[in-house]
């Protein structure tokens, strides 16, 4: 799979969160990149920033939160289209999910993790 078409499978996902909640979101970016970092080649998707739970008086002027979604782990582990398509989905909800403030083990308790 291409990166475009992988960068259109993550825009698919975003495009498929609830309205109520993208007008929550606050201040984040969405990336794609082709690998993680080397000391974690298996790592699907990461969020960096502060939950919006963790914001406070003091949360003003700070470049946005960055939400990585990375295209080899996830061809790599996925042996279909369809699987590739299933599991971009989870990630960005994911990684979203951080972004709102909740953590991986509430995530792995409802299927995202």
């Amino acid at each position: 799979m291409t990166r475009e078409e992988f960068e259109e499978l993550v825009s698919q996902a975003l495009d498929r969160i609830p309205p109520e909640l993208t007008r929550l979101m606050d201040n984040v970016a969405v990336f794609v990149e082709d690998e993680p970092d080397p000391g974690d080649p298996d790592l699907l998707g990461l969020y960096e920033g502060t939950p919006l739970t963790d914001r406070g008086e003091w949360y003003a002027g700070v470049l946005p939160d960055r939400i990585t979604i990375y295209r080899g782990p996830t061809l790599r582990m996925c042996g279909s289209h369809e699987d590739v398509v299933a599991e971009t989905e989870i990630t960005v909800v994911h990684e979203i999910a951080h972004h709102f403030g909740i953590d991986d083990e509430r995530l792995h308790a409802l299927g995202y993790g």
